[in-house]
């Protein structure tokens, strides 16, 4: 089921292939249902209304799901009377999207200054195995010429 306004993703004859959603241009409130649905993996708007800080009424909470909707960022399936949102992007795509808009933008795209800055913000000691598997990902990125 193809939520109203929604085009079909498949592969099939007839079907148009939609761009993916870009998260760096959703709107504060927009980001957090959207942190919410991913983190709970799909949710109702009673869900995502009880998660939210300073919530604003179901009716808005509503609203702003079918925006996302209408957006590309969540579909949903009926389940009774209730419709339950998910997210349209794997969330290790979203995260890598976000993530690549977040280098571009403060760090004039380089990673390393990205890292750096990372690790000196980092509020707790990194463990020997997180040391090892960074350790691991410099060495294969320079194996990969990255």
């Amino acid at each position: 089921m193809h939520p109203r306004g929604s085009e079909s993703t498949g592969e099939g004859k007839g079907t148009t292939r939609m761009p993916r959603p870009s998260h760096n241009q959703l709107a504060r409130r927009e980001r957090q249902i959207m942190e919410i649905v991913y983190r709970l993996g799909q949710a109702t708007a009673a869900e995502v209304q009880s998660e939210l800080p300073d919530p604003p009424s179901y009716s808005a909470v509503r609203a702003h799901l079918r925006i996302l909707e209408e957006k590309g960022h969540l579909r949903h399936d009926q389940e009774g009377t209730r419709y339950v949102f998910q997210p349209t992007v794997a969330r290790h795509r979203a995260r890598r999207s976000a993530l690549k808009q977040v280098v571009q933008t403060f760090f004039e795209g380089s990673a390393e200054q990205a890292v750096a800055a990372l690790l000196d913000m980092s509020h707790s000691k990194l463990s020997a195995d997180d040391l090892d598997r960074l350790s691991g990902l410099i060495d294969r990125a320079r194996k990969e010429g990255r």
